[in-house]
């Protein structure tokens, strides 16, 4: 007996061996199936992702060429709405320096958009005595969420639709640059001494600087790819988008929401802003619900400015 238990213990061995060899394998063919490869640039996928059978490659090209998100701000321009502003001026050591908060409703007639405040409170200095924003955080958040006079012609239309600062200068041209960032975040921007090619967050070059993951999940009741890049540790100074997260509706591929941070450190200018949109949906067309901004930047012709904006726009029709 004390034979044949030995000899049943050697079997046991040997498949537990064999089945161990196995495992191991399987572990690390599921190990190598969590990241795929587009280009250059290595993606890891969750587990949900892998089940949904995700064409990745074809995904990737859907981000790098979206317009849903600047056509969500485009809607802006045909629809009324009401608006909170939110802008705050901040000191040094964080303390309010100026600020400024307005209730806005905008209202739309015959091809035409204009806006009227209904509310408005400001402190400090945040105007100069002609009522112009002496701060350039502020004049950038008029640029894009204020209507001064009557505005008409315009349409949401995104096909042939170019930003581009080519041809403008000064504030218009700083106007354009920054559209770029915000609604085509990953697009080369002609123009930024020294920065230009560091925006291309999704070309072959640039894949060696961050680390890319898709993952599936819910935000605020909608069922979405969650696309992020995150730059790696040591190579912040070769990025200006130092991450960026994109919820996009799993069905529709439109963007949800999207969080990312840049920054920037130059002789000539220094920056870094956080910026947080939500989108929401009105009939049938998503609009920007939620805008959240953090920035911190010094140019050298202008003083150091810390701002904080939050646009909260709803009532639309």
């Amino acid at each position: 007996m004390k034979f044949v238990y030995s000899k049943i213990t050697m079997k046991t061995a040997v498949v537990l061996f064999i089945a161990m060899i196995f495992a191991a394998d399987s572990l690390a063919q599921a190990t190598t199936d969590t990241t795929v490869t587009v280009g250059r640039k290595i993606i890891t996928l969750s587990e949900v992702v892998i089940d949904n059978k995700l064409n990745v490659p074809s995904f990737i090209e859907r981000i790098k060429n979206d317009s849903s998100f600047y056509k969500a701000f485009k809607n802006l321009r045909i629809l009324r709405f009401t608006a909170l502003n939110d802008i705050r001026m901040l000191n040094k050591s964080g303390g309010l320096k100026a600020s400024l908060s307005s209730k806005t409703k905008q209202a739309r007639n015959n091809n035409c958009r204009t806006m009227q405040v209904l509310e408005e409170t400001a402190t400090g200095d945040m105007y100069d005595e002609a009522k112009q924003f002496n701060y350039y955080t502020a004049q950038m958040y008029a640029s894009l969420f204020f209507t001064k006079d009557s505005v008409c012609g315009e349409n949401n239309i995104v096909n042939g639709a170019v930003i581009s600062p080519d041809g403008k200068s000064g504030m218009e041209k700083h106007k354009e640059q920054l559209k770029m960032l915000f609604f085509n975040p990953g697009r080369r921007i002609s123009g930024l001494p020294f920065m230009s090619s560091k925006t291309e967050i999704f070309d072959d070059d640039m894949a060696d600087k961050y680390d890319m993951s898709i993952d599936m999940d819910f935000f605020h009741g909608t069922y979405c790819y969650i696309f992020k890049q995150k730059v790696k540790p040591g190579s912040e100074d070769d990025v200006i988008i130092d991450e960026m997260t994109t919820w996009f509706n799993d069905s529709t591929y439109e963007v949800v929401a999207r969080n990312y941070s840049l920054s920037y450190s130059a002789m000539v200018y220094d920056f870094k802003v956080n910026m947080e949109v939500q989108m929401s949906t009105y009939k049938n067309l998503t609009v920007p619900s939620l805008i959240r901004y953090t920035g911190n930047w010094k140019a050298i012709t202008k003083k150091r400015e810390r701002g904080v904006f939050t646009a909260t726009l709803y009532d639309f029709e």
